[in-house]
């Protein structure tokens, strides 16, 4: 089981940005393609990016491209979600999550989840 732990959420003010980290458990980090997912309230879960095993491959949700960055830190069991040019409409809790697929986009397709962080983007 890999159990994963968010950090970096807060308030920030439309413009500015916020640098999200997801910690891992598991030693075999690199057996887990790796996501990031975000809820507003009154909202479904929806994608936001994942970054492949090796972190050389990355897909995004297309509204978000350009402004939001995916990464990874294999020696760290990290991953990383940078928010550029943030709007109210970001304000959401944001979740990491794990899974065994290539490079997953679909909740079904993730078998880990974190208990989130929340972002706040005032106006």
């Amino acid at each position: 089981q890999v159990q994963l732990v968010e950090s970096g959420g807060g308030l920030v003010q439309a413009g500015g940005s916020r640098n999200l980290s997801c910690a891992a458990s598991r030693r075999t980090f690199t057996t887990y393609a790796m996501g990031w997912f975000r809820q507003a309230p009154g909202k479904e879960r929806e994608f936001v990016a994942s970054i492949s095993r090796s972190g050389a491959g990355t897909y995004y949700k297309d509204s978000l491209k350009g402004r939001f960055t995916i990464s990874r830190d294999n020696a760290k069991n990290t991953v990383l979600l940078q928010l550029n040019s943030l709007k109210p409409e970001d304000t959401a809790v944001y979740y990491c999550a794990a899974s065994l697929r290539a490079l997953p986009s679909m909740k079904s397709d993730y078998a880990y989840w974190g208990q989130g962080t929340q972002v706040t983007v005032s106006s």
